[in-house]
């Protein structure tokens, strides 16, 4: 049965501890981790430059690009305090052999989440062997992970996530065979021939992951896919 596990990650074993340091209230939002993509961060807890400037000085992350600007060079958007700004970010060794462990075991990063040092995160495994083998391993590795939740779905249309159950399993697919990596270590046809449909059609599903991701976060919504492209 698939399974949601909820838990929580202290951030000096992911990523943030000198971010939370700089700035007490720092709150960030993921809507999901696919593959080595360098992921859309929603950040808040103070102004845009003061988060900017204390996430560029944290090297647990790499700050790929700032999504949210100013209309001047030092005013701040009203909006800003509202919604927060956007970063995407490249994270480093401890974020990244925690998303290993978990899609090593078919799993899935849907949401993370963090304030006050630590994170949360939602994840997504096919049945309750794969989150066993899974927290073996963060144990093995010390990331002291606490279980708050463990939820068994009979659909994943249940589970907060914006990618249809097709969609998931490609980008699974896609990632376990490198196609996400730099360079890439199979072509778009070769996944399709894999996939066994066309290159056209998995170009199209590829891109609709992405935008149901992109669209959950810039709206902070879950938007379901009913028909599968």
């Amino acid at each position: 049965m698939t399974t949601v596990v909820e838990l929580e990650v202290s951030a000096d074993r992911l990523a943030f501890e000198r971010t939370f340091d700089r700035v007490p209230t720092f709150e960030f939002r993921i809507a999901g981790m696919i593959g080595g993509s360098s992921p859309l961060v929603r950040a808040s807890g103070a102004d845009r430059r003061t988060l900017q400037r204390a996430l560029e000085a944290d090297p647990s992350i790499d700050v790929i690009a700032s999504l949210t600007t100013a209309t001047e060079p030092d005013s701040i958007r009203a909006s800003d305090d509202q919604d927060g700004c956007l970063f995407r970010l490249e994270f480093e060794d401890g974020v990244k052999l925690f998303q290993e462990i978990v899609t090593d075991n078919d799993g899935a990063i849907l949401t993370a989440r963090g304030g006050d040092d630590a994170w949360s995160v939602q994840l997504l495994f096919h049945d309750r062997e794969a989150v066993s083998d899974a927290y073996d391993l963060f144990g093995q590795y010390e990331f002291d992970v606490d279980v708050t939740r463990v939820t068994g779905i009979d659909d994943l249309a249940r589970a907060r996530t914006p990618l249809t159950e097709t969609q998931y399993e490609t980008i699974r697919v896609a990632h376990d065979l490198g196609y996400f990596a730099v360079p890439r270590e199979v072509t778009l046809e070769e996944l399709a021939t894999e996939l066994g449909i066309s290159h056209q059609a998995l170009s199209e599903r590829l891109r609709r992951s992405h935008e149901a991701l992109i669209s959950a976060e810039l709206s902070e919504g879950i938007t379901r896919t009913k028909i599968d492209p």
